[in-house]
């Protein structure tokens, strides 16, 4: 009898790349994954690896990324970037799948913008889903489904742990790549936006703190969450810090098998 692991990778712009490194290491390990819950960036690498496309696939991906293939710029009224530029580009990297067609149970945190409340996505268009996880508030327009408005996962779940709880989950590897900045260097509108978030998250996480069996914090503070310049290393930290966790996870895995006599 083995564990169903689950795994919740968290919200954090480009920091959110480590989560590539974590999974190249899990897998590397033979780490099996059951479920993946994400917010925001973690929603989107979530699906992306649910879809079919292996760590090492993703790390090409990601090293090729340029922001023009993914951001359609509009006149500000709701956001600075309309999102169906990104919508499409991830529609055709996951082949229009739905996420209950994925190869593995993906859940994607999103916000009710209109009653306040976090909506678990399990079922309907991955990439519809991942749209709304994706939209920072300011920055990218809300994501509209079924007439109702959605934005950034990580507004109310930064690292979604306690949706892998409904899932299933026997043992929750969480990843978070956030980081506060008390030094921050602001010179546009979208860092007085991305900081003012940090600050909620770690306002949110002060009340509510998240119980994982294993927590994965990659040492991401030199990193802006706008800055999609320095991806190599932010997959790399994900790796290295991912690595020091895995006797931890693997006593884990060994004393819950133990304890359910296999």
């Amino acid at each position: 009898m083995k564990p169903k692991i689950g795994l919740a990778l968290g919200s954090g712009g480009s920091r959110g790349f480590a989560h590539i490194g974590a999974l190249k290491v899990l897998e590397k390990e033979g780490i099996n994954i059951d479920f993946i819950a994400g917010s925001s960036m973690g929603a989107l690498i979530g699906v992306l690896y649910g879809a079919g496309h292996s760590p090492n696939m993703l790390e090409k991906m990601a090293t090729q990324f340029r922001r023009k293939y993914f951001l359609d710029f509009t006149v500000p009224k709701m956001g600075f970037i309309r999102g169906e530029k990104a919508k499409q580009v991830i529609n055709m990297l996951v082949q229009n799948k739905k996420l209950e067609d994925l190869n593995l149970p993906v859940s994607v945190v999103a916000t009710d913008l209109m009653r306040g409340e976090k909506v678990v996505f399990t079922k309907g268009n991955a990439a519809q889903a991942v749209r709304a996880s994706i939209a920072i508030p300011g920055i990218v327009v809300p994501g509209k489904i079924d007439g109702t408005m959605y934005v950034d996962g990580g507004v109310i779940d930064r690292v979604p742990v306690s949706v892998l709880k409904n899932m299933g989950a026997d043992i929750i590897i969480a990843v978070d790549v956030s980081f506060f900045n008390t030094e921050p260097e602001i010179t546009s509108i979208y860092d007085v936006i991305i900081q003012s978030m940090d600050i909620m998250e770690k306002e949110m996480v002060r009340y509510r703190e998240i119980h994982s069996d294993v927590m994965i914090r990659p040492i991401l503070s030199h990193i802006k969450a706008t800055q999609f310049t320095n991806v190599e290393e932010v997959m790399k930290l994900g790796e290295v810090e991912t690595e020091k966790y895995m006797k931890q996870l693997k006593a884990r895995i060994q004393e819950w098998k133990e304890l359910h006599h296999e």
